[in-house]
């Protein structure tokens, strides 16, 4: 009798794609690392840190795109609204099922996760908002 055997893939299991933007894109970056996963890092623009609003989350960026399989900074020239969007598409066109932080409220400025959900539910990509309910955006 021969026996079937499936070859199983080699490589991380879990692919995660991040803007590694402080709050809960960095918390999912380091958990897919955390977990084994590969991190790609989909940066608005050169210069992307400077846009962060803490040294401790600057901190984290560096580290986290120093740990990614793929960083793509994308082209804008500095970080602002456009390029924040820019790559939130980009970040949905490259995954599979979009996880979103989110109070469904609108976006506090153009990029944000408001316009990146609406975005996925227009590709028909998966999207699962994760929120607790009663919990205040800060």
């Amino acid at each position: 009798m021969e026996h079937w055997r499936r070859e199983l893939p080699t490589g991380p299991q879990l692919y995660g794609v991040s803007s590694l933007a402080e709050g809960a894109d960095q918390l999912f970056a380091a958990h897919v690392l955390a977990v084994g996963g590969a991190l790609e890092a989909i940066l608005p623009s050169a210069g992307y840190a400077s846009s962060l609003s803490s040294d401790g989350g600057r901190a984290r960026l560096e580290e986290l795109r120093r740990a990614a399989a793929t960083v793509i900074t994308l082209p804008s020239s500095k970080p602002d609204g456009q390029a924040f969007l820019t790559a939130g598409q980009v970040l949905v066109d490259r995954c599979d099922h979009l996880l979103a932080v989110w109070d469904g409220q609108p976006a506090r400025g153009q990029g944000g996760t408001a316009d990146v959900v609406a975005y996925a539910r227009s590709c028909g990509r998966p999207v699962t908002v994760l929120w607790v309910d009663g919990v205040l955006r800060a």
